[in-house]
Formats: structure tokens, C-alpha cells, sequence
């Protein structure tokens, strides 16, 4: 017999009873044992059956939380190195803060600049350091295909491929993924890229959102041409 103290406080607040979880399910199975393996309790199906459920439905809303969250906090990144893009007044602190801070922005190992020119051995572009990569014609089209007759999107995200050697130079041995950004510098002028290199094989993989990243191509761009012009 229950002791009359705790019976009474049962009755006096029972929804109490009802939201401890671990307490019903203990009710629950008590119940079951009573009844005896040859009685079906379709209710205690229907309740498992619901549990069930709710368990699935607590997890999807985690993972929409958790997805939300890394959302806000890529565009918060993306938001930092815009920022830092429109800071310099010339084109060589321009690239300066590309090669560091708006790599360490987008927590990335490695960013190169592909500029495709007819003439690969400029000499002007190469005293700018070695975050500019010269490339001939139609190099970005090829590097971003990797052989494939697919259509060319704006960002590609993939883990890297053997013909990075000459795009990393010595850095190529440990990057592990990439994510290619096709630039468009306007009417009479050859395309470029934006390739930001990670270490992680991971950290960029196809099946990832891709807006954020665009969004960036796209002002780097805007702000290539008017360096350009």
C-alpha cells in the first residue's frame, strides 16, 4: 500500500506525476507486467509509438537550432571580411589583407587569386606576392571542371584535386579541400578565381550551402573591378 502522506500528494498535484518522464515510463511497464504476456495493451503501443515520435521531433528541432546557429555565424564571417576587403586604399595593401586577414576571417589555410593573362611571366603581377596565382586562358574553366564535361557553377566547394601542385605551390601537400570562387571582372576582360584552401578535407564539401560564399564572389569582384579600371 502506498503511504498515505505520498498518496496524498499525489492527488493533490497529479499533472506532477504525469510530466516526470521516467516515473510513467516505469508505471507503464509495471502495468504491462501485470497484465501478462497473452494481453495486447494497443494503448502502450500507440504511447511507444508516440515516444518514438517525440524523440525524432526533439532531435529535428536540435539539428534546425544547431543549423541556424552555424548559419548566422557564417554570415557574421562573411559580414567580417567583406569589411576588411573595402579597408585598403591600393591594390597591394588590398592583397595583403586578402592573404591575412580576410583569410584568417573565413578560417581558411591557404587563398589564392587566379588571374588568367595571356602574358603568365608578368612581372608586375609577380612582385605582388604569392597570393596571385597567373594562369593562361581558360585555366579556370579547366581547373574547375577537373576533366568533366559538367556546367560551371559559381562556387564549388570539393575536396582538392592532383593538379593542385602548381596551384599551391609548396602548401599543396596538406590542403585537403577547396572552394573555388569564379570571378566575373566584366565585358572585354578574362575571368578569374578565388580558391580558399583548407587543410581540413572536410571543411568543404559539395553537399554545403553554397549562398554565403557567392554572396562574397560577388562583391570580391565589384571591388576587383574597380582595382581593375
Amino acid at each position: 500500500m502506498i503511504e498515505q502522506d505520498l498518496r496524498d500528494r499525489i492527488l493533490a498535484a497529479p499533472e506532477d506525476l504525469l510530466e516526470d518522464h521516467d516515473l510513467m515510463a516505469a508505471l507503464i511497464a509495471a502495468h504491462e507486467r501485470a497484465m501478462g504476456s497473452n494481453v495486447v495493451d494497443l494503448r502502450s503501443i500507440a504511447m511507444e509509438r508516440m515516444e518514438a515520435r517525440l524523440e525524432r521531433l526533439e532531435e529535428t528541432h536540435r539539428s534546425v537550432i544547431a543549423a541556424a546557429y552555424e548559419n548566422l555565424a557564417g554570415a557574421n564571417q562573411v559580414h567580417r571580411a567583406i569589411l576588411q576587403l573595402l579597408e585598403p586604399l591600393d591594390f597591394p595593401g588590398f592583397l595583403q589583407v586578402l592573404a591575412g586577414d580576410v583569410a584568417a576571417t573565413l578560417r581558411v589555410d591557404c587563398l589564392r587569386l587566379v588571374l588568367e593573362s595571356h602574358q603568365t611571366d608578368d612581372p608586375v603581377l609577380a612582385r605582388l606576392g604569392a597570393v596571385i596565382h597567373v594562369a593562361p586562358p581558360g585555366f579556370v574553366a579547366d581547373y574547375v571542371a577537373a576533366g568533366r564535361n559538367v556546367p560551371l557553377r559559381t562556387v564549388t566547394l570539393r575536396q582538392t584535386q592532383p593538379s593542385v601542385l602548381a596551384l599551391y605551390g609548396d602548401q599543396a601537400g596538406w590542403i585537403g579541400s577547396e572552394a573555388l570562387l569564379r570571378l566575373d571582372f566584366g565585358p572585354g576582360r578574362l575571368p578569374g578565381m578565388l580558391v580558399l584552401g583548407a587543410e581540413d578535407p572536410h571543411q568543404f564539401r559539395p553537399a554545403q550551402g553554397t549562398d554565403l560564399l557567392a554572396f562574397f564572389a560577388a562583391v570580391f569582384e565589384r571591388t576587383m573591378r574597380r582595382w581593375l579600371a
